[in-house]
C-alpha cells in the first residue's frame, strides 16, 4: 500500500494551465487518498501549487531541499515538515528512502534527473518502488519514444523500460503505481547478454 508519493515537477508553472490543474488536482487527489506528499520545498512554479493544493484539503507535505537554495528564498514556508540537506545529491536520497512510489510531471532538467536516478536504482535492484509519468497533455510523449529507442538499439532492456508507467489520468495514473509489480531482470543472464555484445 502506497502511503507516500515523491512529486517531481518543475519550478516553473510551464506554459499551459493544464499543468496547473494537473498539480492542483494531484495535489488534491493524494491528500483525499491520505497520500503523504514529499517534494522538492519550493514555493515556485507547479511545486507550490501541488503543496498548497494538498494542504487544503488536509494533506500531509514534507518539503526537502539543500540549503543553498534555502539561502535564496525559494523555500515554502508553510508545509507540515521541512527536510534541510547539504546538497541536491543527498536532496534525492533522502526523498528516495522517504518515499513509497514516484510521480514526474512537467518539469525540466532537474526533474529529468530526478527520473532517471529512481529510474537506475531500480534498474540495478537497489530498489523497487513504482515510477510514474504524469503525461499531462502528452508532456512525456517524445521522452517516451526516445526511452523505446534506447530498447531497440539494446541500450535499455524491454524490462526496465516497461518498469516505467505513464497515465494522463492523475487517478488512473495512482492506480497504476498502487497494482505494480516490477517486472524481474535475471542479472545473471542480464550480464551474460552484455557480454555476448562485445
Amino acid at each position: 500500500m502506497i502511503k507516500s508519493v515523491c512529486v517531481f515537477c518543475g519550478s516553473s508553472a510551464g506554459s499551459r494551465e493544464s499543468y496547473k490543474k494537473a498539480a492542483r488536482n494531484l495535489g488534491r487527489l493524494l491528500a483525499q487518498q491520505g497520500i503523504t506528499l514529499i517534494y522538492g520545498g519550493s514555493n515556485l512554479g507547479l511545486m507550490t501549487l501541488i503543496a498548497d493544493e494538498a494542504m487544503a484539503h488536509g494533506g500531509h507535505v514534507i518539503g526537502v531541499m539543500p540549503t543553498s537554495l534555502i539561502d535564496k528564498e525559494v523555500a515554502h514556508s508553510g508545509l507540515n515538515e521541512f527536510i534541510k540537506v547539504d546538497s541536491m545529491s543527498e536532496r534525492k536520497e533522502v526523498m528516495m528512502q522517504m518515499a513509497d512510489a514516484f510521480i514526474a510531471m512537467p518539469g525540466g532538467v532537474g526533474t529529468l534527473d530526478e527520473i532517471f536516478e529512481v529510474m537506475s536504482s531500480n534498474q540495478l535492484g537497489l530498489m523497487q518502488k513504482p515510477m510514474g509519468l504524469l503525461n499531462t497533455d502528452q508532456f512525456w510523449n517524445k521522452l517516451l519514444s526516445f526511452l523505446d529507442h534506447t530498447v531497440a538499439e539494446q541500450f535499455v532492456r524491454l524490462e526496465h523500460r516497461a518498469n516505467l508507467i505513464a497515465e494522463e489520468d492523475e487517478a488512473l495514473l495512482l492506480k497504476a503505481l498502487e497494482e505494480y509489480t516490477p517486472i524481474e531482470v535475471d542479472h545473471q543472464s542480464w550480464i551474460s547478454g552484455l557480454r555476448s555484445t562485445m
